[in-house]
């Protein structure tokens, strides 16, 4: 904690000496208020009707090279049990806290519970809840609560499948980042997508930052 207090005071000091250097003023206050005069003029709220903003989000998770079912909330358990099958894993580590009703059987299903990156890494996959998901940009957005877990859950094994209530789905970046704003603090992580990036070669390579595979439920 006191190193981060360190690590925030020096880089609020090299801004403001920045912002000094610059000819701009240096005080937070000034800043503040130069934020909140910024003209926001582009789309806050939603536009298009409710099922077309799901059927949006399946359209964009499936352009991410996602694979995405809706069922109802009792049909969880089956969903994910013919996704798990088709993906041919059988070990997965589950957060504290994911409902317990949505886990199919004739898997292994390991809480995590400080969990080693190495163990991590000797699962097939996870699977979480998720805080909400964006239309507009096929994300989904999860922090570090109850059914959705530690990053490092999310990140290390191959394979993540995601449960996200159709009632979490919201249009656009503007409405998400409102409602997250009451969980600012926690540590979130947004995506779009199996995880891929490319090389100075432009040749795609997956599974560098997070899991390879992306399966998503949507609930509702």
């Amino acid at each position: 904690m006191a190193t981060d207090m360190v690590t925030n005071s020096a880089r609020a000091e090299v801004l403001r000496r920045i912002r000094e250097a610059k000819g701009g003023v240096a005080s937070a206050e000034a800043v503040r208020a130069g934020w909140n005069a910024v003209e926001r003029t582009y789309r806050r709220e939603a536009t298009r009707p409710r099922e077309a903003v799901l059927e949006l989000l399946e359209d964009r998770l499936r352009d991410y090279d996602a694979r995405v079912v809706r069922v109802g909330y009792w049909e969880v358990a089956a969903g994910a049990a013919r996704m798990l099958g088709e993906r041919g894993v059988r070990r997965m580590v589950v957060p504290v806290g994911l409902a317990a009703e949505w886990l199919p059987t004739g898997f292994e299903f390991v809480v995590d519970e400080g969990l080693a990156a190495a163990e991590l890494d000797a699962v097939d996959g996870v699977m979480t809840g998720a805080t909400l998901a964006i239309a507009e940009t096929g994300t989904v957005v999860l922090q570090n609560v109850a059914g959705q877990g530690r990053r490092s859950v999310t990140l290390v094994p191959d394979y993540h499948l995601c449960v996200v209530r159709v009632e979490d789905v919201v249009e656009t970046v503007p409405e998400a980042m409102e409602r997250l704003q009451a969980t600012a603090g926690l540590a979130t992580t947004f995506v779009s997508g199996p995880s891929a990036t490319a090389d100075i070669e432009m040749t795609r390579i997956k599974g560098v930052h997070g899991p390879r595979f992306l399966d998503v439920i949507l609930v509702g």
